[in-house]
Order: C-alpha cells, then structure tokens, then sequence
C-alpha cells in the first residue's frame, strides 16, 4: 500500500475518533475551541529575489484534545520554494505539554515527500517554547528536528523572540538536496511591537546554514550554503 495512502487512513482514523470523543463530550463543561495563528508572514531581504515566507497554525479541539493544522514555507518570484503541511492530532499528556502525531507532506518544487509525525509541543523550564519532533519517512528516512523559542518582554508591547532550529537527517536523499546527519541548523531575532495582543509588526534577523552532505548538494546546484537576512512581518491571531 502507497505509504502516503497509510497516513491519510491513520489520519481519517484518528479524526473519526477525534470528533467522535466531541459528539460524546458535548455536553459537559468544556466547549468547543478553535485559534488560528500567523506566527511569521514576513518579507525577506536576500541576495537576487526577497521571498515571502509564512509560519502559521490553527486548532480546534478541548482542554485534552485536540486537531492542528501547521504550514510553513517561503514563496519566491511567483515560485513555492519550500512549502511544508501538517495535520496533526494533539493530546494533553502534562501541564503545558501535548504530545502530538500525524501526517506531513512536503510540498515543494521537487519531488514530494510524505512522513508520519511524532512529537512534543510544549514549554520547557525557564519557559522555552520547545517542539521536539521525529519524522519517519519513506524508504527509511528519518528526520529529527528541535525547535525552540523564548520571549523576552521588555515593557508591555515590546518583545524579543530569540528562535532557533535544527534538523538532521538518517540517510541521503539527493532529489531534494538532503544529507544524512546534520542538515541545517537556523537562527534568528525577531524584535516586535504588540499593538494589540492580536496583532505585532516586527523587525529582525534571520541566520541559516546547511552543513554536510546537504550544504555539497546545494553547492553542486550553484546554492548558496548559509545567508543572514534582515525581516519585516507581522503576527497575529485569531
């Protein structure tokens, strides 16, 4: 059976559970939720073409459960450059803490590629924001990847969010231009102004780098292998 078709029954079957579990509970003291965030909708000052890239999520569920949609990517000259979309279900394992699974698809100009997801979002002591995840793919590729980010108020309106992620791979994959090992490791600062809660303008910089078998497949392609760009976007929710 085609691997994506696997994940598409896992994900109809936790679904049905899902809303199942909803019909049952509706009449208690938990309603219904949903949130939609914008993360990063930003322009990107970069050698050639600025790309466009988003960071966005959305939920519905209640306090133990719940279904997230998550989609990131950066959008170039009329071209999906990186483009990556997950459904996830999400389950209240600890205080600040949910474990979550389900299904990614990368969908970018090249070759498509599909995983099963497996992971943690939550906060760490000294309130890190920290999604640690595990990503098994097909033909036995797995990726590990750490996100983490911490908010430093300055006054009422004005916070620093330093973030940083990593990520790194089990074995090559040269159509997407992947090495085994470590991959790619990104850094970035991003000063915002909270106008509303809702609503944030900011500024910042962001610091990306591929290393190994990834940075010489992209310089086999004439790409570059590491970059600092200044940023401009705003972030809200809904």
């Amino acid at each position: 059976m085609n691997t994506a078709i696997k994940y598409g029954l896992l994900i109809s079957i936790g679904f049905g559970l899902f809303i199942s579990e909803q019909v049952l509970a509706a009449a208690e003291d938990d309603p219904l939720l949903t949130k939609i965030m914008v993360n990063q909708l930003e322009w990107r000052e970069a050698e050639g073409d600025n790309p466009i890239a988003w960071d966005t999520q959305a939920w519905v569920g209640k306090d133990l459960h719940k279904l997230w949609l998550k989609s990131e990517g950066e959008y170039t000259d009329g071209n999906t450059e990186e483009s990556e979309l997950q459904l996830l279900y999400s389950r209240a394992v600890a205080p600040f803490w949910d474990f979550q699974a389900g299904w990614r698809s990368d969908l970018e100009s090249g070759p498509e590629r599909h995983w099963l997801a497996l992971g943690f979002q939550g906060l760490a002591p000294y309130y890190f924001e920290t999604e640690p995840f595990l990503f098994l793919g097909e033909h036995g590729q797995i990726e590990l990847r750490l996100e983490a980010e911490y908010e430093v108020l300055f006054t009422q309106h004005l916070v620093l969010t330093p973030e940083i992620e990593i990520s790194a791979f089990s074995k090559n994959d040269e159509a997407v231009g992947v090495g085994s090992g470590l991959s790619e490791a990104e850094f970035s600062l991003r000063l915002r102004y909270e106008i509303r809660r809702e609503f944030a303008p900011y500024i910042g910089i962001n610091w990306w780098r591929k290393y190994g078998k990834t940075a010489d497949f992209a310089r086999e392609e004439g790409e570059e292998t590491d970059d600092v760009n200044l940023v401009v976007g705003v972030r809200m929710w809904f």
